[in-house]
This record gives structure tokens, sequence and C-alpha cells, in this order.
């Protein structure tokens, strides 16, 4: 089986520089304000960013309901590449990719599943709902639209 059947890429170029755009990942006050889908709120009640550190937090969706998410990190290489393992149901890895680009930085977000049929029940999910765009940070600039996120929520709300 190809990974190709068992991925779901998305790929942006933002208008900041790599540096700038790895650190909005990476720090745990920045990343819970713009991390998920428009309109969502984040708790983040653990961010150790390290190999086999845990990321532990809950998305608050605009209708109420709250969606819990667990992830272990498997590696980071700064500026460059951030991998993890989202543990909660369902399972896939992420891999974000920042590459500069004059100044600018091209970020690609792959969510690798175990099989082709969950990515495949995941792409229909995404294909059946409107897809939101992480929304800038309050205060200040902001990364645009890595649709798989809103996917990732969508998830959320059906796991157990």
């Amino acid at each position: 089986m190809a990974a190709s059947d068992r991925e779901i890429v998305s790929t942006r170029v933002l208008p900041w520089p790599r540096e700038r755009v790895f650190r909005a990942w990476t720090d745990p006050h920045h990343l819970a304000r713009w991390w998920g889908p428009k309109g969502f709120t984040n708790t983040f009640q653990e961010f150790d960013l390290r190999p086999g550190g845990r990321w532990q937090f809950v998305m608050h969706g605009p209708n109420g309901a709250d969606y819990p998410n667990q992830s272990v990190f498997v590696e980071i290489v700064k500026p460059e590449r951030i991998v993890f393992d989202h543990v909660s149901p369902p399972a896939f890895q992420v891999t974000a990719t920042f590459a500069e680009e004059a100044g600018k930085t091209r970020l690609t977000f792959r969510m690798l599943f175990g099989t082709a049929a969950e990515c495949d029940k995941v792409k229909r999910i995404g294909r059946g709902r409107e897809r939101g765009e992480l929304r800038p940070p309050r205060g200040g600039a902001g990364q645009h639209g890595v649709n798989p996120l809103t996917i990732w929520a969508q998830l959320s709300r059906r796991s157990p």
C-alpha cells in the first residue's frame, strides 16, 4: 500500500519568515491562540516539545462542544520539521515541514493514517462539510488555511 493512499496533504505559502512560522507552531502560548478551524479556541493542559513529549489539549468548538486531543511528539528539527503522533482516535501521524522561500515559508501539513480505509473515511468527512481556515492569532499576524485541521476537529467530534 502506497503512502499516498493513506495521507492527506495541504501546502500553503505564508508571508512570514520560516523562523517566525516555526515559532508560532512551537510556542504553546501562540499555538493555542490560532490552532484549529475558524471559531475554535483551545485549552492546553500539556505541551512538552521534545521527542517523546506529550501534547494534550481541548479544542472548544463554536457550538460549545469540547474535543479532547492527545499527541506525542516524534521529531523536532528546528526550524524545518515537526512530527507528532495523534494518539486519540482516530490515530494518525502529522508531519509539518517549513521550507524557506525568498523570505516566506512554504508550510506542508501531512496527515498519515495506518490504513487507506481510515484515510478515505476522513476524506469523506472533509468533503461533506464546509472547510474553515486557521484564524490569525488575536493581537498579531498569523497563519492561513491548513484545512486538515478542520478535518481533525470534525474527527474529534466523532471520537468516543
